[in-house]
């Protein structure tokens, strides 16, 4: 089993028809990726060839949706009209919106997850919004939304959820051996969609996840809420990572959420809050691989 997709999902990339869309869509598709179509707002009607996969674009997500039956949307979108696009999805109920912009704006972020807040409440079919900011989600030849390279790694046991890009690339990259049933980018972004939270619940669901990894970053209190609920809810082994250990205070580094006050968001903090619930903190991203490869090996 995967969490949130899977090879049956059906994609449309808002933002094909530009140039970080069309590069992205093709090599979506390259990774299995099942993309029935995009959406432009003015393009509607036109088909565009993807490295010899017709793809019809359309003007809004509704009219997407109503004609492919597709149920998660990838938005590729500049950050001026990212909110638009993310309402557009929203409105149309769709399932599971991945938005890769970076430079959105937090009043935005938090107007269109709001917006999705309240449409939840008296839904049976909830939205799920994953980003702002983030490299996407991926089921290793399966399915994958976003820019993560698809050939880092294959299908195994392993559940990543990850503020940070890069990192997750990494550890999928040091872990290769073992595999990933799911890695989730979650952005690090102050206002995002999807939380450590939401991704530890459905990994611990998930019967094919046998172990997690969690990436942090300095700043806010993800982490520690993250640790509070691994606590209650968690039984698979948990190994996890935090970012910024030689952060300077008080200032942003990287992510718009990565700011440490006082002791509040610090590093230390985070890996004091994680380790008294169990989960082994490496002070390396490769530290981190090697403690969850200990795990692994001594289970077997």
């Amino acid at each position: 089993m995967t969490i949130f997709i899977d090879q049956n999902t059906k994609v449309i990339v808002q933002g094909m028809t530009g140039s970080e869309g069309t590069k992205h869509t093709k090599r979506m598709l390259k990774a299995g990726t099942n993309i029935v179509g995009g959406v432009t707002p003015g393009k509607g009607g036109q088909t565009v060839d993807m490295d010899g996969k017709a793809l019809p674009v359309f003007n809004s997500v509704a009219e997407a949706i109503s004609a492919t039956g597709a149920n998660a949307s990838v938005v590729f979108v500049p950050p001026k009209f990212a909110k638009a696009a993310v309402v557009d999805a929203i409105d149309a109920d769709m399932p599971l919106i991945v938005v890769i912009t970076e430079g959105i704006p937090v009043h935005d972020a938090a107007s269109f997850y709001a917006h999705a807040v309240s449409k939840n409440k008296n839904a049976t079919n909830k939205i799920r919004i994953i980003g702002p900011n983030c490299p996407g989600i991926i089921s290793p030849g399966k399915s994958n939304l976003g820019i993560i390279p698809a050939d880092i790694t294959n299908a195994g046991v392993i559940g990543l959820v990850s503020k940070s890009g890069t990192l997750t690339y990494q550890m999928m990259y040091e872990l290769r051996d073992f595999g990933f049933t799911t890695a989730v980018g979650i952005g690090g972004d102050p206002v995002i969609g999807t939380t450590h939270i939401d991704c530890l619940r459905a990994f611990q669901d998930d019967p094919q996840t046998k172990a997690i990894v969690m990436i942090g970053e300095i700043g806010g209190d993800a982490e520690e809420r993250a640790a509070q609920f691994i606590k209650e809810y968690v039984t698979k082994p948990v190994v996890g990572y935090v970012a910024g250990f030689t952060a300077p205070e008080g200032k942003t580094m990287g992510h718009a959420g990565a700011i440490v006050s006082g002791s509040s968001g610090t590093a230390i903090a985070k890996q004091q809050a994680l380790e008294a619930v169990g989960v082994k903190v490496g002070k390396t991203p490769s530290e981190t691989a090697k403690l969850m490869r200990q795990i692994l090996e001594s289970r077997g």
